[in-house]
């Protein structure tokens, strides 16, 4: 009975201080860049899930999410079935960037797309920059 206990106890003890070392964490700044590269709409959904999960418990992280490839439709005026998500993300502070070379190969033009995305020139690059910078990289969607 007592090594029950004493199991019990340590599990509690693990929770604890899990639950205790995110919100200890949460005095120091914190920087996601997610990268959607997907035409996949349930991969669009679950981002705007997994942005507002970090948000709830990290209410100042710095979140961008870099847009390329088949994931253009995420911000795309004719094809994004997120607009109201996606503006409720950035009016929290959260950047869309949208690759213009993604754009220039699917012949887009910027009013084509949302209005809440800014551009960046390669998205490959915002990526890798973001990273040299620290910002932890998260792959979006899965």
């Amino acid at each position: 009975m007592k090594n029950v206990f004493m199991g019990i106890f340590a599990l509690l003890l693990m929770a604890s201080s899990s639950l205790m070392a995110q919100k200890q964490t949460s005095m120091k700044e914190h920087k996601i860049v997610f990268h959607l590269s997907t035409a996949d709409t349930s991969a669009y959904r679950s981002l705007t899930k997994q942005l507002n999960n970090v948000l709830a418990v990290w209410t100042d992280a710095k979140l961008e999410v870099v847009i390329h490839n088949k994931g253009i439709d995420f911000m795309r005026k004719d094809k994004s079935v997120l607009v109201p998500e996606i503006q409720a993300l950035k009016d929290k502070g959260v950047v869309f960037a949208v690759c213009e070379n993604t754009m220039k190969a699917q012949k887009l033009s910027k009013d084509q797309i949302l209005p809440q995305a800014i551009y960046v020139p390669v998205g490959l690059i915002e990526l890798a920059l973001k990273q040299e910078e620290g910002w932890s990289y998260i792959k979006a969607g899965y």
